[in-house]
């Protein structure tokens, strides 16, 4: 589904990824780990448009997307809930929500979608009058992951959707991210929650200092020595 070759990216002069190549297949749920600082985000970033790429191609469901406007990406079902949230805190959930649909394909389907989300959501349907920015942290993850589900996408990015949660609610989005790959869409995840992001997953590359160094199953990468010892404390 998403074919990712060579990929270089830079922030001015400063060269952020190199070479970097993997590829997710339809239906798939994979992550992509790493330290702080080793181009996770830059890598979903590159993939989805908001920044150019200097070199290699980038391939969605086998057309070329590295060349289009981060604007016409999500239009094609692949979609990215960016780290932090990004919600329009002055709009209410529901509003927030009606936002992710703008595409015309989504648009159509657009209250079939709120159903879904809320359904997803028992507790954005309780809130859907209120300011996002009162919400707590966690619900506003929740409306983060809904807004995207409004899209529709086939594939669906996330960046770091566990960060600054408490570990209770750090086991709920995993588990709905699982819920989500259940119901057909194909999920790439960044996580720096490393040990969560491997029990879940299907396959994980292992991203350091803006290189793809290690990949296989989850299984695999959670027995894997090095990534016992540099990154779960084993």
């Amino acid at each position: 589904m998403l074919k990712v070759s060579g990929m270089q990216t830079f922030y001015d002069k400063v060269q952020a990824l190199w070479d970097v190549s993997f590829e997710v297949n339809e239906g798939e749920y994979v992550a992509l780990i790493g330290p702080n600082g080793a181009g996770k985000s830059t890598s979903l970033k590159s993939i989805s448009g908001l920044l150019p790429i200097a070199g290699g191609d980038i391939e969605f469901l086998d057309q070329r997307i590295d060349r289009l406007d981060a604007s016409d990406i999500p239009a094609l079902g692949l979609v990215l809930i960016p780290e932090g949230r990004r919600l329009f805190g002055h709009m209410t959930v529901e509003e927030n929500l009606l936002m992710g649909s703008y595409v015309a394909r989504a648009k159509k389907q657009r209250q079939e979608s709120l159903k879904s989300v809320y359904e997803l959501f028992p507790i954005l349907k309780d809130r859907e009058r209120q300011m996002a920015r009162t919400l707590s942290g966690g619900e506003q993850q929740m409306l983060a992951i809904g807004r995207g589900l409004m899209s529709r996408p086939r594939l669906l990015m996330l960046d770091e959707p566990s960060l600054g949660l408490a570990p209770k609610l750090v086991e709920l989005v995993f588990e709905t991210l699982e819920k989500i790959n259940d119901t057909g869409i194909t999920v790439l995840l960044v996580e720096q929650n490393i040990a969560s992001a491997l029990q879940h997953c299907d396959r994980a590359y292992l991203l350091e200092n803006g290189r793809i160094t290690k990949s296989g199953s989850g299984e695999e990468l959670l027995a894997d020595a090095y990534v016992k010892e540099a990154y779960l404390g084993l």
